[in-house]
């Protein structure tokens, strides 16, 4: 058996994907789009060498309203090169740190359809730095 993929429903497919392609550096990999059913999948990539399991974003051509239970999707995970740059990064995209990366190993934020996102130092975990070892956590992650 191997992991294929996990879905999430987006409601923008255009913040979707500049969260995970341009924040967090996925690659789109296929693009489908399903006239009957008004609905696009798009399946991303990390990249990586070896690892073949995607992450599908399920875009609903007529949901207008957010979806709800984002939380109850539990979340998806990332193992990051830098924890400190990636969070640097992604705050200079305007996304919250849920929970800073106090231990220089796990950090949360959520996608713009509120799925909370994991992030993992790869490897050891990176010297305690400020700003993140004082950052108090906020909202739910």
């Amino acid at each position: 058996m191997r992991f294929l993929h996990t879905m999430i429903r987006v409601l923008d497919l255009d913040a979707a994907l500049h969260f995970f392609c341009e924040g967090l550096g996925l690659k789109e990999v296929r693009r489908t789009e399903h006239e009957a059913g008004r609905f696009t999948l798009v399946f991303l990539e990390t990249g990586a060498v070896g690892d073949t399991a995607q992450l599908e974003l399920t875009y609903n051509w007529d949901q207008t309203e957010p979806y709800g239970g984002g939380r109850n999707f539990g979340h998806v995970a990332f193992a990051v090169e830098d924890i400190y740059a990636t969070c640097r990064h992604l705050q200079a995209m305007g996304v919250t740190i849920l929970r800073p990366p106090r231990d220089g190993r796990m950090a949360f934020v959520r996608s713009p359809d509120q799925i909370s996102v994991e992030l993992l130092q790869k490897g050891q975990a990176l010297p305690i730095q400020e700003p993140w070892a004082s950052m108090a956590s906020t909202g739910t992650w």
